[in-house]
């Protein structure tokens, strides 16, 4: 039997992992953290809105927060978490992990706020566990520099990292990425 997740919710900050690409993926817990927080900042509130529509949950006050969000906006998210649950999404994975929040967990977190992970899906490990490479040792080194030079650069520091390396890509940028590496 499945547990009843529990719904009072404590005042804080929940960064909450959602599906990458099958909707399937949610775990049970962030479905109870969803439907128990007061707000969600997310990168794209149409996103969000469509994911918490596929999950039959009520939206909340969607707040858009990425790279760019002004103080304002990050300032306003951490005094409404002082008193009431919150949660922090991306489109698709982990929040954090190549994806906008560090600046509002760590400014949280400087304010007494109270901050969480809901773990879940994650692009960086799924595709690890995918490749058949060597996992016991791995760098997540984030998205490679766009500029040539700067990434034959980067390639180059890293390249005789005892390790596997993973990195992100765009898809305009992969076929170029792939050539450099």
């Amino acid at each position: 039997m499945v547990p009843v997740m529990e719904q009072n919710l404590e005042p804080g900050l929940y960064i909450v992992a959602t599906p990458i690409g099958n909707l399937g993926d949610i775990t049970l817990r962030a479905l109870a953290v969803l439907r128990g927080v007061a707000a969600i900042a997310c990168e794209d509130t149409r996103v969000t809105g469509k994911l918490l529509k596929y999950l039959d949950i009520p939206a909340p006050r969607l707040i858009r927060y990425d790279d760019h969000a002004d103080e304002g906006t990050r300032a306003g998210l951490i005094e409404q978490a002082r008193s009431q649950a919150c949660a922090l999404v991306s489109d698709a994975g982990t929040p954090l992990i190549s994806d906008p929040g560090y600046r509002l967990v760590r400014a949280a977190r400087e304010a007494g706020v109270m901050v969480t992970s809901v773990p879940g899906p994650c692009a960086l490990v799924a595709g690890l566990t995918l490749s058949g490479l060597p996992t016991d040792r791995f760098l997540f080194s984030g998205f490679l520099p766009a500029k040539a030079k700067a990434r034959s650069d980067t390639l180059a520091l890293l390249g005789h990292t005892p390790a596997t390396l993973v990195f992100y890509e765009t898809a305009p940028r992969l076929v170029e990425s792939l050539r450099a590496i």
